[in-house]
């Protein structure tokens, strides 16, 4: 699974201190993972890790692992939640999240679900103060005081219809290369260094920012941790209007063309998904919501790739944070299966799923305390998938099962036939990766945990549909095995692959690639992992021809970390291409342009720093993560900084730069 959405990847916790490319201490490393894990599943290992040392009432522990930090069992909130909240979220219902889905939430977004949002009717008969304390309990202290915006005079509110999305989705075109094109920004290899900062929007009360941002309209459209999504004029940041999601957007928000303007009767309508597996759809003249459904009941479903629009419906990859339940012996492990859901774009109802197991889980065995074992389970879809109009199909990754045993669609590159509606074929590129927390090295009881133990290299990123350079295109896919393939898009036959980073479950390619003609370029992550050869390691930027596979040119990241707290060298986040160059953000708070012949780097500026917003308030940015990546438009550069979660450097900022006059 990508790393910033499964607290399996603790198994690359960094002490406080840490500094880069050193090992971390094994025995702390154990007591931290169980020390986390328990906070988030209140397992039996709380009182072993506690009385080991660990302090389990460090808000700090569990803010970076869930984005914040609720109360214990003796906040008076635990009670309600349990009379009035567990019969649901504890218990696996369909369509409830469960509880470790409901943690990544923050807490006004919770508190305006309870109050104003879809579970009022749930919440009646508890006073406000009740309402809060169940918040307070789960994820932390509720602010009261609602943050100001800088808002848009009257005269600046209006959407500009002459200006189309500069992106349909999120790889900028429709087969992913993730590359603006010199008619779209007059930003290149050439002026870049002329940028300076123009405005800077902080998120507020927020410390990730990772939803891609979408411009059209004149505006820059954006999802937030608290669930705003904001539409924000591109030339001066001020809000045009805000929309309420109750839950995180963390998606970017996918806008169709339009061909008439509104005395034609058409909208511009935007299209995005948040965490608890809901997919929405608003008018982004006004951000009215047009509709909002649920797209998959599991419990532990999740919804983190930007959606795809097409003919008129509206492609939803499905993902899940089952992993983390299983590391409960009790736990039925494991009933999710990943999928893609065809909806359509006028009323969000379910044309079709189509899962990437075409089984449904049964019991296949009981694990050793008598609890169903439930098989195939897992192959969740993290990214958003490519299209390829020509031969109407889609492409996307899968993840790894969650039980044993594995099968042959997880760890995958998948083409799904539009018209069909099924899958035409499947390369998965390594077998035998069923995984879940229960396998964590230092948790205890590992009853749940699949025979196959791993290795977890989920594909992270979608496949780039690479045309130039050949009269034969080529998929070219990137995973967190640290491995690059070629695979032919007619057949899915493997063409070529080539090991470009150590890998590992923080390691290898985690959120997007980006391709320039058939130059692709794959940052590289290989986060610290105390149970992997440091030495190994190769984080960085690497230029590969998309048709060999053969290396162009490598950059190994700088290492500028020194003693900066939750500080890696690594490129975990997507990348982007323009004229002559590649844009990519660093976790230690980097963004730097490397030059597409050489790899040589052309420019840099450090976000972990403090900025002015344009609504007067200090923010600052921080590690660059997730599906988020820099994005140009005319002169103007748009980059979300900031990575509070797992031990990455938090922040809140939206810088804008632009061409200097």
């Amino acid at each position: 699974m990508p790393a910033d959405i499964d607290p399996k990847c603790l198994s690359t916790a960094k002490a406080s201190n840490y500094r880069p490319f050193k090992r971390v201490d094994l025995t702390f490393a154990g007591l931290f993972l169980l020390v986390l894990l328990s906070l988030l599943l209140g397992l039996p290992t709380v009182q072993a890790a506690n009385e080991n040392g660990g302090d389990l009432d460090d808000p700090d522990i569990k803010a970076q692992l869930q984005g914040a930090a609720g109360g214990g069992d003796e906040h008076p909130g635990a009670k309600i939640y349990q009379e009035r909240c567990a019969n649901c979220h504890a218990s696996g219902m369909a369509r409830a999240p469960a509880r470790n889905i409901l943690e990544l939430m923050s807490p006004n977004a919770m508190l305006f679900t309870l109050t104003d949002g879809i579970m009022q009717q749930q919440s009646q008969g508890l006073s406000a103060e009740q309402k809060q304390q169940i918040v307070e309990y789960l994820v932390g202290e509720v602010q009261t005081e609602k943050p100001a915006l800088a808002l848009c005079a009257d005269d600046n509110k209006d959407f500009d219809f002459t200006q189309a999305p500069v992106a349909s989705g999120w790889g900028i075109d429709a087969h992913n290369t993730r590359h603006v094109p010199a008619s779209v920004t007059s930003i290149n290899a050439d002026n870049i260094g002329k940028l300076e900062v123009k405005w800077v929007f902080d998120y507020p009360l927020s410390a990730r920012a990772r939803s891609h941002p979408s411009i059209a309209g004149g505006a820059v459209h954006v999802g937030s941790q608290t669930g705003t999504v904001y539409a924000l004029d591109q030339e001066t940041g001020c809000v045009r209007w805000v929309y309420e999601a109750g839950a995180e957007v963390r998606t970017g928000i996918t806008i169709p063309n339009w061909s008439a303007k509104p005395a034609d009767k058409q909208r511009a309508i935007g299209y995005f998904s948040d965490v608890i597996a809901n997919a929405h759809a608003v008018d982004l003249t006004t951000g009215e919501l047009l509709w909002k459904v649920k797209v998959d009941e599991h419990p532990n479903a999740t919804l983190t790739a930007q959606p795809v629009y097409f003919e008129g419906r509206i492609y939803q990859a499905v993902s899940s944070l089952e992993v983390v339940p299983a590391a409960d012996p009790q736990y039925p492990c494991c009933s999710f299966r990943g999928a893609i859901a065809i909806l359509d774009a006028n009323d969000g109802s379910e044309v079709k799923k189509i899962h990437t197991i075409p089984e449904a889980p049964v019991e296949v065995a009981k694990n050793n305390v008598g609890v169903s074992i439930l098989a195939p389970s897992g192959a969740p879809v993290w990214n958003s998938p490519t299209l390829d109009i020509d031969n109407r199909r889609l492409y996307f990754g899968t993840g790894e099962n969650y039980s044993s045993p594995a099968e042959g669609n997880s760890d995958a590159i998948i083409a799904l036939n539009i018209d069909k509606q099924e899958i035409n074929w499947v390369q998965q590129t390594t077998a035998r990766d069923a995984w879940n927390v229960a396998c964590m090295e230092f948790i205890a009881n590992k009853t749940n945990c699949p025979e196959e133990n791993g290795p977890d290299v989920d594909f992270g990123a979608p496949p780039i549909l690479v045309t130039a350079g050949s009269d034969k295109p080529i998929l070219v896919a990137g995973q967190k095995s640290g491995e690059v393939f070629g695979i032919s898009p007619i057949d899915g036959k493997l063409m070529w692959r080539n090991k470009i980073g150590r890998g590992g479950n923080q390691g290898g390619m985690h959120f997007g690639m980006a391709a320039d003609g058939d130059t692709v370029y794959v940052p590289i992550s290989d986060y610290t992992d105390a149970s992997l050869s440091l030495e190994d390691a190769r984080p960085g930027i690497y230029a590969v021809n998309a048709h060999s596979g053969k290396l162009i040119w490598s950059h190994p990241a700088p290492n500028t970390c020194g003693d900066k707290a939750d500080c890696d060298p690594g490129i975990s986040a997507a990348v982007t291409s323009i004229d002559g160059a590649v844009l990519a953000g660093h976790m230690d708070g980097y963004l730097r342009a490397y030059s597409r012949e050489k790899g040589e780097i052309l420019w840099e500026v450090d976000t972990n720093a403090e900025f002015t917003s344009v609504a007067g308030r200090t923010a600052s940015g921080g590690s660059f993560g997730g599906g988020t990546a820099p994005i140009a438009y005319r002169d103007m550069l748009y980059a979300n900084s900031g990575y509070g979660l797992y031990f990455h450097m938090p922040g809140n900022v939206l810088i804008a730069w632009g061409l200097a006059d």
